[in-house]
């Protein structure tokens, strides 16, 4: 019996790869709805693995999607539990790229994309193009009167 090296070192090196990409997580439709609403970062991983936390806040990014067209907005939460925006809105369409679930983010100045991780009624992950991956939680509401 004779053995082709070649192939058994071909098959070597993409059966890995192909089992890391049918392995991805599928984003769901009932997934998509918990997009919408406030979310407030809490830690950004760099691709070095290195994290970044986030403490405290002066913005809160709000979501909105509705059949695979919306928007993102930054806000700026008040001590009265109100928030104050600037009126600027980045389009956003939902793609799926090979089974990937991205965000595509239009403004008058830039256009870029984020994979969708995982999201659910507490957490949402997004994966920029740099590999910077953010992790989002929903805000706690708080009020001084």
């Amino acid at each position: 019996m004779v053995i082709n090296f070649t192939i058994v070192k071909t098959l070597f090196y993409f059966i890995p790869f192909f089992l890391l990409v049918s392995c991805k997580q599928k984003i769901s439709e009932t997934e998509l709805q918990f997009l919408n609403g406030y979310w407030e970062i809490e830690k950004v991983i760099l691709p070095n693995g290195e994290t970044k936390d986030y403490k405290i806040n002066e913005t809160i990014e709000f979501f909105e999607l509705k059949d695979k067209i919306g928007f993102r907005q930054k806000l700026m939460p008040q001590l009265d539990g109100t928030y104050l925006t600037n009126n600027l809105q980045e389009k956003l369409e939902l793609l799926n790229v090979d089974g990937v679930t991205m965000l595509q983010y239009q403004t008058d100045y830039a256009s870029w994309k984020e994979e969708i991780i995982s999201v659910s009624k507490e957490k949402l992950v997004l994966k920029n193009e740099q590999n910077l991956e953010y992790h989002y939680k929903k805000p706690v509401a708080f009020t001084i009167k």
